[in-house]
C-alpha cells in the first residue's frame, strides 16, 4: 500500500508540470461581411451584439484591426498562408468549383498549430476550392480538402450560400449523399433540367436584385448550375444551427487537449435566410436578422466553453472576412430597413472598397486572465496570425514560409501598443498603410460598384489621407505631401518586388 502510494505521489509530481504547461485552445471565429460599425461595441445602436459585446467587455479590442483584402477568398487565402494572396494568380473570388488554391505541403496556420500537437478543425464556410485541378468531383472522395493542408477534421461549404452546388462536405465527402442521384455543377453552360430564377421567378421565396437568377435550390437560385444530390441538399435555414452544433460538437470532443477551431460562419452573407426564431428580432430586415443570429451563435461558443469550463485554457478571436455590404444580391429590404445604421461605422466605402471600409473590421481576442483587457490601437492583420502564432508556441518558421506574416504577439496579447510598422491592403487596387497615413495607388477601376453602390476608392491619380485626423478619408492630401506619396509609393513597389514583406 505505501509503495503504490508512493508511485501515485510521483506520477503526480510527473504529470502536473506537464499538464500545467499545455498550451490553451484557440478558437477563430471568423464572420462573412460584417462591418466596423456592425457590432455594438464597435458603436452599432439600431442593433445590439451582446454576445461579442461580452468578448469585447472581457478580451482586447482592436481599433485598427484588417483583413488582409476587401473580399473573402483573397482574405481567407492570407489567413491560413500568411501570404498576401495578390502575389499569387487565382485566389480572387472563386466559383463554387474551384480547385484547392492552397497547396498542400505548404505551411499554414492549422499546419503549423497540428505541428504543436494542436488537434485541428474546421466548421463553416470554406471557398478556398477543393480537389485538384479542374475541379472537385462531388461524387467521391474529395481530395486535396482542408484535411491536406493541417485540418484533422472538416465540415464545411464549398464556397458561399449564394453558389452551387449547395451541399455540406464533411472530411472530403458529400453529406448525405445519395449514389444514385450524382452532383454535377457547371459555372459556364447551363447543366440538367432544374428551374432556374431567370426563367421560373414564380417559384422563388426570395429574388434577386443582380444577378444569383441560376439554379433555384430552396426556393432561392443561385450562381452557377447544378443537378442532382437532392438528399444532400442544404436548408439556408438550418444553417447556422448546422454549423454551431458542429463546431460545438468538436469543442466536446476535444475538451481534454489543446485544439484549434477555424469556426467560419456564414451569416450575413448573402442570402440572408435566417432562422425562424431571429426573423424579425433586429427590426432591420434578414440583413439584421443574421446579425443577431451571428451573435447567437457566438454563445453558443461561449457557452461551451463556460459549461466544460475552458473559459480560462481558450483564446478566443473574432473578425470577419471584410467589410460590409447592404445589397449583395437580394432583394431582401437590407436597403429599405437600414435606417441610420451605419454598418462600416465612421469608415468610407465597404467590402470590395480601397477605403478602410474594405478592411478594417472587428477584431477582438479575449484570453481570461492573460490578455489584457480594453481597447488597443496597434495596427494588426489576420495575415499575421500564423507568424504570431509561431512565436506562442516556441516555433522558427522556415524563411519561405508565411511571407508576409508578422509577429504581433505582444499587441494581440496586449502588451504592446504598437503592431505592424506597416501593411498592405487589397481591394481593386492595392494600398499602403504606414502608421495613420493611407496611400492608394492608381487605378483606371470603376469608382463606384453600380449593383452594390459601394465607393471603390478607384481614382487615376494617387491618393493619401491622414487617418489620424481624417478616419473618413474624405481629404486627399496627395498634392500637398507630394515626398510622402513618393515614399509611400516606392515601399510598396519594394514589397511587391521582394516576395515577401517579413524580416
Amino acid at each position: 500500500m505505501i509503495k503504490n502510494l508512493v508511485l501515485s505521489v510521483l506520477m503526480a509530481l510527473v504529470v502536473a508540470p506537464a499538464f500545467a504547461q499545455r498550451r490553451p485552445n484557440i478558437i477563430l471565429i471568423y464572420a462573412d461581411d460584417i462591418g466596423y460599425g456592425d457590432v455594438s461595441s464597435y458603436g452599432a445602436k439600431r442593433l445590439t451584439t451582446p454576445n461579442l459585446d461580452r468578448l469585447a467587455r472581457e478580451g482586447l479590442r482592436f481599433a485598427d484591426g484588417h483583413a488582409p483584402a476587401a473580399t473573402c477568398t483573397p482574405s481567407r487565402y492570407a489567413m491560413l498562408t500568411g501570404e498576401y494572396a495578390w502575389r499569387k494568380e487565382g485566389t480572387g473570388v472563386l466559383p463554387g468549383n474551384a480547385a484547392l488554391i492552397i497547396e498542400p505541403g505548404r505551411t499554414t496556420l492549422p499546419s503549423l498549430l497540428q505541428k504543436a500537437g494542436y488537434t485541428t478543425g474546421v466548421v463553416g464556410k470554406w471557398h478556398l476550392g477543393l480537389g485538384p485541378k479542374g475541379g472537385p468531383d462531388w461524387n467521391g472522395e474529395i481530395r486535396p480538402n482542408p484535411n491536406d493542408i493541417g485540418f484533422g477534421y472538416s465540415f464545411i461549404m464549398a464556397a458561399t450560400g449564394d453558389r452551387v452546388p449547395c451541399v455540406y462536405v464533411e472530411d472530403g465527402r458529400v453529406v448525405g449523399l445519395d449514389p444514385a442521384d450524382p452532383i454535377k455543377v457547371s459555372y459556364g453552360t447551363p447543366i440538367g433540367d432544374w428551374p432556374t430564377g431567370k426563367a421560373n421567378p414564380e417559384l422563388l421565396k426570395l429574388h434577386p436584385s443582380h444577378g444569383h437568377d441560376q439554379t433555384i435550390v430552396n426556393g432561392i437560385s443561385r450562381i452557377g448550375y447544378m443537378t442532382g444530390g437532392r438528399a444532400a441538399l442544404w436548408k439556408d435555414e438550418d444553417m447556422a444551427d448546422v454549423f454551431t452544433q458542429k463546431a460545438v460538437a468538436f469543442i466536446e470532443q476535444n475538451k481534454t487537449k489543446p485544439f484549434f477551431l477555424y469556426f467560419a460562419t456564414h451569416d450575413p452573407h448573402v442570402p440572408r435566410v435566417p432562422h425562424p426564431r431571429f426573423a424579425g428580432k433586429s427590426g432591420m430586415g434578414p440583413r439584421g436578422d443574421a446579425i443577431v443570429q451571428l451573435d447567437w451563435c457566438a454563445s453558443e461558443i461561449l457557452a461551451a466553453l463556460d459549461r466544460l469550463k475552458l473559459s480560462s485554457d481558450t483564446l478566443v478571436i473574432f473578425t470577419s472576412d471584410n467589410g460590409p455590404v447592404v445589397d449583395d444580391g437580394y432583394k431582401d429590404d437590407a436597403v429599405a430597413k437600414l435606417g441610420g445604421h451605419k454598418p462600416a461605422g465612421p469608415l468610407r466605402g465597404g467590402k470590395y472598397s480601397n477605403f478602410e471600409g474594405g478592411t478594417r473590421v472587428p477584431f477582438i481576442v479575449r484570453w481570461p486572465g492573460k490578455v489584457k483587457r480594453g481597447v488597443s490601437d496597434a495596427l494588426v492583420s489576420q495575415v499575421d496570425l500564423l507568424a504570431s502564432f509561431a512565436s506562442f508556441t516556441d516555433q522558427k518558421l522556415a524563411v519561405a514560409d508565411a511571407p508576409d506574416s508578422h509577429n504581433v504577439l505582444p499587441a494581440l496579447l496586449g502588451k504592446s501598443k504598437t503592431g505592424r510598422k506597416h501593411l498592405v491592403e487589397q481591394a481593386g487596387a492595392l494600398s499602403l498603410r504606414q502608421g495613420q497615413w493611407k496611400y492608394i495607388e492608381p487605378s483606371r477601376r470603376p469608382k463606384v460598384n453600380a449593383n452594390t453602390n459601394t465607393e471603390l476608392g478607384n481614382d487615376t491619380s494617387a491618393q493619401l489621407y491622414s487617418l489620424a485626423d481624417d478616419l473618413g478619408e474624405t481629404n486627399n492630401l496627395a498634392a500637398k505631401h507630394p515626398d510622402r506619396v513618393k515614399e509611400m509609393e516606392a515601399l510598396l513597389q519594394q514589397i511587391k518586388q521582394l516576395g515577401r514583406s517579413r524580416q
